[in-house]
């Protein structure tokens, strides 16, 4: 039995199926209430939502039972009286140590938990970091949306942010460096700074048995790392269109990774109306379509950048990606084949596994 943590715009939906068949509403949580992100650690079995309200702002909920009650985590603000206000929580993600968690969000921040996500503290380090004056926005805002843990080092961690780029940390967050070497701002004038460009990252993802390797959607290009996040090579020649928001990653395969291309970022769409997940499994060197299931005639279908997922690997691997038609696509051997998993939801932000 696979379940899916869906994030909508109307509430935070749990569903659960088999691979092949419509996955069931397990429970359903803040009715009515955009829910941005949530997931489940899989760690410990514990639920996490984020929520923006409009009175209240950006707040982090947890709980152990999705269909029972709700904690606030507390800490997850910035400081009364400064110049920025928390506008989102776009993202959380389990670190390597116990109890260690992270949350990202919008004006690009950090935080960190080391109590399971009871409570929270901003990141000074990347929040004082001298550069930030520079940082520009994406068209989401200024979003720290991809959180990137390396595979048994905890004091390793990698984070994105649109339009700043890629920071890394090998000191548990007390310091940061740019890794953006060889990203191309194609939507940037020619004779532009290229300090002051804004690098727009949609998408990062390590791969767990290679984790010096990364993969990267930018707006304007697919990009792979080979050297943790330093520098980066365009991969995205195959692809009907190199923009787009999802990426996910087979942790079996360090080759391998799954991009949804949309038409331009003026036309966030599937490209010609139909809906196709392309596959690399040679580290982007050549690209291939799968679409078997998928709506392939006038879909026009948006898919965000948290709403794509895996679970399991190789042979097991599980796909699942939602739109914001409402729609939930599934597939249950690696991509080959596609099945609705959930239809006439709200539109989908989010799609996690508990992975």
């Amino acid at each position: 039995m696979s379940e899916l943590i869906v994030g909508t715009k109307k509430g935070l939906f749990v569903l659960e199926g088999e691979p092949g068949s419509e996955f069931a509403v397990k429970a359903r949580a803040f009715a009515g209430e955009p829910v941005e992100y949530a997931m489940r650690d899989p760690r410990n079995g514990r639920y996490f939502a984020t929520m923006t309200s409009p009175f209240y702002g950006p707040k982090i909920f947890f709980t152990d039972d999705p269909s029972g009650e709700w904690t606030q985590a507390d800490g997850v603000a910035l400081e009364e009286g400064g110049e920025d206000a928390l506008k989102r929580i776009w993202i959380i993600k389990p670190g390597e140590d116990n109890g260690r968690m992270y949350a990202g969000g919008d004006p690009g921040v950090l935080f960190q938990s080391d109590d399971g996500g009871a409570t929270w503290q901003l990141n000074e380090a990347l929040w004082q970091e001298p550069s930030r004056p520079k940082w520009q926005p994406g068209g989401g805002g200024l979003c720290l949306h991809s959180i990137v843990p390396w595979p048994g080092e905890p004091e390793r961690l990698a984070c994105a942010v649109s339009a700043a780029g890629v920071w890394l940390t090998d000191d548990r967050g007390a310091s940061w460096e740019r890794g953006n070497d060889g990203l191309n701002a194609n939507y940037a004038p020619e004779d532009a700074d290229p300090e002051s460009v804004g690098l727009c990252v949609h998408h990062l993802e390590r791969a767990p048995k290679q984790p010096e390797r990364l993969f990267m959607q930018f707006h304007g290009g697919v990009y792979r790392s080979d050297d943790a996040g330093r520098s980066w090579t365009d991969i995205g020649a195959g692809l009907p269109s190199d923009f787009g928001f999802p990426l996910a990653l087979d942790p079996a395969d360090p080759d391998s990774a799954y991009v949804i291309p949309l038409e331009a970022d003026m036309d966030r769409v599937t490209p010609d109306g139909r809906v196709r997940v392309y596959e690399t499994r040679d580290a982007g060197a050549s690209w291939s379509p799968r679409g078997d299931g998928l709506p392939q005639e006038h879909a026009y279908l948006t898919v965000l950048r948290l709403a794509f997922d895996h679970a399991g690997e190789g042979d097991a691997l599980e796909l699942y990606f939602g739109a914001t038609s409402g729609d939930v696509f599934g597939s249950g051997d690696a991509g080959a084949t596609w099945f609705e998993a959930a239809t006439h939801l709200p539109p989908v932000y989010s799609v996690n596994t508990g992975h």
